[in-house]
């Protein structure tokens, strides 16, 4: 990536992913399950929920909600998030498609 300097300090433009920008492992995966917990955070906006009724209608405690809500997300895998957005009222579509490229990328794509 080409680094620039603007104002006395090196940047440089992100991959698009944080997670990948940082070296973390499991980038991709971290990169879809922060979108899915964005998703369910919004959702317990739009629907007025507690942490503990939104918890007790996703069917997790309420100690990992409140986990999540600090983005402590590492307890849930990303078919949990799933199923604790189709309970939040979402439906969720997975297309696999073929790539141009060698190894093909995970997405996430909120309509």
């Amino acid at each position: 990536m080409k680094k620039r300097v603007i104002d006395g300090i090196e940047v440089q433009r992100s991959s698009g992913n944080v997670y990948a920008d940082l070296g973390l492992p499991d980038a991709e995966k971290l990169k879809i399950k922060t979108g899915l917990v964005i998703e369910i955070r919004k959702a317990m906006h739009r629907l007025g929920l507690t942490q503990q009724e939104a918890a007790k209608r996703m069917g997790i405690t309420q100690p990992k909600v409140s986990d999540m809500m600090r983005g402590d997300f590492s307890n849930l895998s990303e078919r949990k998030l799933m199923d604790c957005l189709n309970r939040l009222g979402y439906d969720i579509e997975i297309k696999v498609k073929p790539t141009s490229e060698p190894v093909g990328h995970l997405m996430l794509a909120v309509a």
